[in-house]
């Protein structure tokens, strides 16, 4: 059997409309990002959900509380479900970030961050014990762009040194399957990935 990921991005906030690049920042909804957080909600909760898991920093967490409360769905949070700790670039704008990203896939970001290689290894541990836990079920994964990286990377054929620069585009979530053995960072297995239309 198989587990089902689908996996949907935190929402929108605070620093996402400021241009920063949060990292391993708490970060806050915006206004905005809380009505969407119910829009996801609205598109998620009949979903057959076995467990929400969320990354255990505050932006994520508030996406899964607004989204999914009183549904009875459980919600989980995990740190190895949180955004690549950016070191001392933690916070600044999104463009210094970027500018550097792909220096960083194997070498941590300087000031005690990590690299991205590390955020994929953490997810793959993640795999794991979600194939344990869930098999034959569908979970929903509430997250940030490197663990959607390391997503594409261990379930969908990606190379995280082409991942990093591509331009970022929104949709209605990604969704994933991998089959009764659990992934590894050193292997891809087969994805199916039935994204709806990209959105802005």
């Amino acid at each position: 059997m198989a587990v089902e990921i689908v996996y949907e991005t935190h929402s929108i906030t605070e620093d996402n409309e400021r241009g920063i690049a949060t990292g391993r920042l708490p970060g806050r909804l915006s206004e905005r990002g809380r009505h969407l957080a119910a829009r996801l909600g609205e598109r998620r909760r009949d979903d057959g959900l076995a467990a929400v898991y969320s990354s255990d920093l505050h932006r994520a967490v508030e996406t899964a509380r607004i989204a999914f409360a009183d549904t009875g769905i459980p919600l989980r949070q995990d740190r190895r479900l949180r955004e690549c700790d950016y070191g001392e670039l933690n916070g600044r704008p999104v463009t210094e970030v970027a500018a550097v990203r792909a220096r960083h896939i194997d070498t941590p970001f300087p000031g005690g961050g990590q690299s991205y290689r590390e955020v994929i290894e953490a997810t793959a541990g993640l795999l794991a014990d979600l194939h344990a836990r869930h098999d034959g079920q569908r979970v929903l994964l509430i997250a940030h762009s490197a663990n959607r990286w390391a997503l594409q990377c261990l379930l969908g054929g990606g190379a995280i040194e082409d991942l990093v620069d591509a331009p970022f585009r929104w949709q209605e979530g990604w969704y994933y399957t991998f089959p009764a053995a659990p992934p590894d960072s050193s292997a891809t297995t087969a994805a199916v990935d039935r994204t709806s239309p990209k959105l802005r």
